[in-house]
């Protein structure tokens, strides 16, 4: 394959996240509505251009009152932020059709390099001709590097909210022509 560009199939594709809560258990979201830029050459990702953009207010964790307050000022501030941007640097092979992709990603105006760990899960024709591609990404941020830093101290000891945010990503595409 060459170098091309890929649309996302946001009914094939997700944004997914898990956070501790109450230091037993997890607490897990998505986020519904995001687009990327992807320019790939999916059999070797080394010179591969991603953009991602998450839309902060889409974010569903199955609780509305819960997701109304990650969008305060509190959280996310969605209002004065409303989207969280990734743009990648460069990728780095690791292994086969396993990469390291490192970029800066925005959240409520500070951006932080990242690296999160890729997998180019296979490419294909769909019943109508269409060139398809897969990939998944997963990797955590620590959300105090963001200013995200509400939470409540426990009788029992430590915190409500953990400071660590695993995000896992899938994602279908189909070239452009």
């Amino acid at each position: 394959m060459s170098a091309a560009k890929w649309l996302v199939d946001a009914s094939y594709s997700s944004i997914d996240f898990s956070i501790r809560h109450m230091m037993i258990a997890k607490v897990k979201g998505t986020f519904h509505t995001f687009e990327a830029n992807i320019e790939a050459d999916p059999a070797d990702l080394t010179t591969a251009s991603v953009q991602v953009s998450v839309d902060l207010s889409s974010i569903d964790t199955r609780n509305g009152d819960r997701d109304g307050h990650l969008r305060s000022a509190d959280f996310f501030d969605a209002e004065q932020h409303p989207k969280m941007v990734f743009q990648s640097t460069g990728f780095v092979k690791s292994g086969e059709g396993e990469y390291e992709v490192t970029g800066n990603l925005t959240i409520r105006g500070v951006t932080r390099e990242e690296t999160f760990e890729v997998i180019f899960e296979g490419a294909g024709k769909d019943p109508w001709g269409n060139e398809k591609v897969g990939f998944s990404a997963t990797g955590a941020i620590k959300r105090s590097d963001y200013g995200l830093t509400y939470n409540a101290a426990l009788e029992t000891g430590g915190v409500l909210i953990g400071d660590e945010v695993k995000v896992s990503i899938e994602i279908e595409a189909s070239k452009q022509a």
